[in-house]
């Protein structure tokens, strides 16, 4: 499955904007250094942020729908926000299921 250019693009800007708040946080949090993250933690947090901005789209709409807020071009962009981020976590999970595969064929 070919991922859209702007998909790809919105993904990766909600990527960079998550990664500048989280360097603003860490810089004003002193902590002591950690090792570094495996994949598997760096897997979890991925999904971690993909399932934080599906439930700020469902309050955004909640929100839009009950009257609470005007704000359509907001709701739109976090729409496709939250939409690209999980075609792209689908098509992370697809990679990962097709080297699995691959790597069960493997006789040692």
């Amino acid at each position: 499955m070919a991922i859209p250019a702007l998909a790809l693009s919105a993904y990766q800007n909600a990527m960079t904007q998550s990664g500048n708040i989280q360097s603003k946080v860490s810089r004003s949090l002193v902590k002591p250094a950690a090792p570094m993250e495996g994949f598997g933690q760096t897997l979890t947090d991925s999904i971690k942020r993909v399932n934080d901005m599906q439930n700020n789209k469902d309050t955004m709409v909640e929100s839009f729908a009950s009257g609470q807020t005007q704000n359509v071009h907001e709701l739109m962009i976090n729409l496709q926000k939250a939409s690209s981020a999980m075609q792209m976590t689908t098509a992370v999970r697809g990679k990962v299921l097709e080297a699995y595969r691959e790597l069960v064929k493997i006789q040692f």
